[in-house]
């Protein structure tokens, strides 16, 4: 409905790829989930304005190491993270549809925040808030309970009319919009939109820090009701980790199939490292973030090019 066909078509292939190559052996998917782990934790709570580091993040969570100059909250931050990933993988690994309900949404986000604010953790908002640098005004706190209830009731009615990338993109904003807790909404919303995609085969979506201008601009355009460019979003974000994971199991060995950065793609071809980026953002050539750098493949400017003269 909102992914274009293209997309869709790129998802599906790159799935199949990965189902292909599954069972996972498992001291393997353990330690490609650990990074996955850090990854999200770290961009996810750097969204929210978290000052760790990637790396600090990593010795915080996997070394239980003190941080000077950083504060107690984002070490309580980055632990209660990387717990309610933790419960996520649980769940996925229980091999069930996960059903969203209210239930799941207040476990989510207890686990979240439990420690950082542990008076707020799974409890929904009494009072009216605001999202700074958003026109979007939550509901009161009184309509929360009533607004969640017709979210719960929406999901279990539109499950099958959506492709799980669209249905996770639209149930994120329609959380985040509700906005039912004082703090951590963001936090959790990510990790529970993952429920659905994980649901669906995909590994986990990690939103970038480095995006973050990207994806507060298409959350405040899913506010007036398009959500297209949310749903891109989202699935270049599953399509970088199915790369990532591709890339572990199965790397290619073919040249034209390896990563290049636009500045040395563009060597290769008649497009500037600018319009690279402008065609990846767009959605109109398949590429990859890492960090602030764009990366693609000499394949794909060669499947671009063919599409176009077509």
């Amino acid at each position: 409905m909102y992914l274009s066909q293209k997309t869709k078509n790129l998802l599906k292939e790159k799935l199949d790829l990965l189902n292909k190559l599954r069972p996972i052996n498992k001291t393997l998917l353990n330690k490609i989930r650990e990074n996955f782990q850090i990854e999200m934790t770290y961009n996810s709570n750097a969204i929210e304005g978290n000052t760790l580091t990637k790396k600090e993040t990593f010795w915080v969570i996997s070394e239980g190491l003190t941080i000077k100059g950083k504060s107690l909250k984002e070490h309580l931050e980055a632990k209660n993270h990387k717990e309610a990933l933790d419960f996520l993988y649980e769940l996925i690994d229980a091999n069930k549809k996960n059903t969203i309900s209210e239930y799941l949404i207040k476990q989510i986000h207890s686990l979240a925040v439990k420690e950082a604010d542990s008076k707020i953790a799974g409890i929904y908002r009494s009072g009216d808030v605001f999202i700074s640098g958003s026109d979007h005004k939550p509901p009161s706190g009184f309509e929360v309970p009533r607004e969640m209830e017709k979210l719960i009731k929406w999901i279990k009615k539109e499950t099958n009319n959506y492709h799980a990338v669209e249905l996770s993109a639209i149930l994120h904003h329609k959380l985040v919009a509700i906005h039912p807790f004082w703090d951590g909404n963001g936090r959790a919303s990510r990790i529970i939109m993952n429920i659905l995609i994980m649901n669906a085969g995909y590994p986990m979506a990690i939103i970038l820090k480095n995006d973050r201008k990207r994806y507060y601009r298409v959350l405040s355009e899913a506010d007036k009701g398009d959500y297209k460019n949310l749903c891109e979003f989202l699935a270049q974000s599953v399509i970088r980790s199915l790369n990532a994971y591709l890339e572990v199991l199965s790397p290619s060995g073919k040249e034209e199939d390896k990563l290049l950065s636009f500045a040395k793609l563009s060597k290769h071809c008649d497009y500037s490292p600018a319009y690279l980026k402008k065609l990846a953002i767009s959605n109109r050539l398949e590429a990859v973030k890492k960090g602030r750098n764009w990366y693609s493949s000499k394949k794909a400017v060669d499947d671009y090019v063919r599409s176009i003269k077509k």
